[in-house]
C-alpha cells in the first residue's frame, strides 16, 4: 500500500483538505449540555425529546426528497436544527416551524435560486400550522443565534472527500460503492440523535479493555471511557461498514491508510462503526416503519387548490417565541406542558406511499 504522502498532486490536495476540515469540524458541533437535556427528556416533558427530534429529522428527509433538494441541503438543515435545539429552550409546539426554517435556510445556502420552492409551498406540503411571517421570524432568530457566515463542516463534507481519495487510489477493476448509496446511509444515521452527541460515556467490561488501551479511567469496580464525536469519524465509519459488507480487502486497506494518516483512534472508529451497523440493521428490518404512515397530500384538483389557497389566510399565528437559552443550572419548570395527542410535534407527515423513504437495497437486506 502506497503512503498517502507520496501520491499524485490531486490525492495530496484531497488529504490536505481532509486535514483542514478536521481542524474546523469542532466549531460546528451542537452544544453537549443541550443535547443531554434533550436526550433525557421524556415525551410528556416540557422540552423537545430525542424522539420528537428524530421524527422531525425524518420529516426533513421526506421534504428534501419531495422538493428535490440535495443531500448537502438535508445534512446542513439537520446540523442547524441540532445546534439551535442545543442552545435554546424550545417548546415542542415550535418544533415544526424550527425544522422547516432550518431546511429553508439550508436550501437558500446550497441550492440554486431557481430550485428553491416558494415559502408558502414549503409550509403547505409540510402540513404545518404556521404562516409565512412565522417562518420568516423564526429564520431571523436562528440566523441570529448561529454563525451562518462560515461554511459548516459536516459528515457529508468528509464522506465526499473520503470517496474521492478512494477513487484516486483504486484500480478500475475494483467495485466502489456509489456516493449516492453512502449518502443514503449517512442520512439514516443523522435521523438518530446519538450521531450528533459531542461526547458519549461508555462503561467497559474487563474483556473490552484491550480495545480501548489506556484511554479509560477506573471508577470503583467499573471502567469508564469517553468517546468524542467527530463527523470525520462518522463518515469513515459509514464507508468501513459498506466495504466490510462488500468484503473488499483492498478497499479496507485504503481506509486503514487514511485512518492512520489522519490519526483517527482505533477505539473511536470501532465504536462508531458498531453504531452505524446497528442503525443499518434497524432500517433494513421488516419491523421498521419509518417515517410514520401519515402521507403528504398532493394537490391535483382546482377546487382543492382554491380551498387550500383560502386557508392560507385563516391559519392562526403562533404565539410569541421565547428566546431563552439553556443554562446548566437553569430549571426546566418554566416551559409549558408538552402534548403528544393528535397535533403532537412528534407526529410525522412521512413520505409518499408510492416513493421510498430509504433505498430498496437497505430495506431488502434484512430479508436475505
Amino acid at each position: 500500500m502506497q503512503d498517502l504522502q507520496y501520491l499524485d498532486n490531486e490525492t495530496c490536495w484531497l488529504v490536505k483538505e481532509l486535514k483542514s476540515n478536521i481542524s474546523q469540524e469542532s466549531y460546528f458541533l451542537p452544544r453537549e449540555t443541550g443535547l443531554n437535556i434533550m436526550e433525557s427528556a421524556a415525551e410528556n416533558d416540557n422540552g423537545v425529546s430525542a424522539k420528537c427530534r428524530n421524527a422531525k429529522v425524518e420529516d426533513l428527509w421526506s421534504l428534501t426528497s419531495f422538493f428535490g433538494f440535495s443531500t448537502h441541503t438535508f445534512v446542513l438543515a439537520v446540523n442547524l436544527l441540532d445546534r439551535f435545539l442545543a442552545i435554546m429552550k424550545v417548546q415542542p409546539k415550535h418544533l415544526p416551524c424550527i425544522g422547516v426554517s432550518c431546511l429553508h435556510i439550508a436550501a437558500k445556502m446550497v441550492e440554486d435560486e431557481c430550485n428553491i420552492s416558494p415559502t408558502h409551498e414549503l409550509i403547505r406540503i409540510s402540513q404545518s400550522k404556521f404562516t409565512v411571517s412565522d417562518l420568516s421570524r423564526m429564520e431571523k432568530i436562528i440566523s441570529g443565534k448561529l454563525n451562518l457566515e462560515l461554511k459548516a463542516v459536516t459528515a457529508l463534507t468528509f464522506l465526499h472527500l473520503y470517496h474521492a481519495v478512494i477513487i484516486s487510489l483504486t484500480s478500475e477493476r475494483e467495485e466502489i460503492p456509489s456516493i449516492g448509496r453512502l449518502e443514503a446511509q449517512l442520512k439514516a444515521c443523522l435521523c438518530r440523535l446519538v450521531f450528533s452527541k459531542a461526547k458519549v460515556r461508555i462503561i467497559l467490561r474487563p474483556t473490552q479493555l484491550l480495545n480501548y488501551k489506556n484511554v479509560y479511567f477506573q471508577l470503583q469496580d467499573r471502567y469508564v471511557y469517553f468517546l468524542f464525536f467527530q463527523p470525520s469519524v462518522l463518515a469513515l465509519s459509514v464507508i468501513c461498514q459498506e466495504f466490510e459488507a462488500l468484503q473488499s480487502l483492498a478497499m479496507l486497506e485504503i481506509v486503514q491508510e487514511v485512518q492512520r494518516h489522519l490519526k483517527i483512534v482505533d477505539s473511536e472508529l470501532l465504536y462508531w462503526r458498531g453504531l452505524v451497523a446497528k442503525c443499518m440493521t434497524e432500517y433494513s428490518s421488516n419491523e421498521c416503519n419509518k417515517p410514520d404512515n401519515k402521507k403528504l397530500v398532493w394537490i391535483v384538483s382546482r377546487r382543492t387548490a382554491q380551498n387550500l389557497h383560502a386557508n392560507d389566510f385563516s391559519v392562526p399565528e403562533l404565539p410569541t417565541i421565547p428566546e431563552g437559552s439553556w443554562g446548566e443550572s437553569e430549571s426546566e419548570d418554566s416551559c409549558e406542558d408538552m402534548s403528544c395527542e393528535e397535533d403532537s410535534p412528534c407526529s410525522s407527515p412521512g413520505s409518499d406511499e408510492k416513493g421510498a423513504f430509504f433505498p430498496a437495497e437497505f430495506r431488502n437486506q434484512g430479508r436475505k
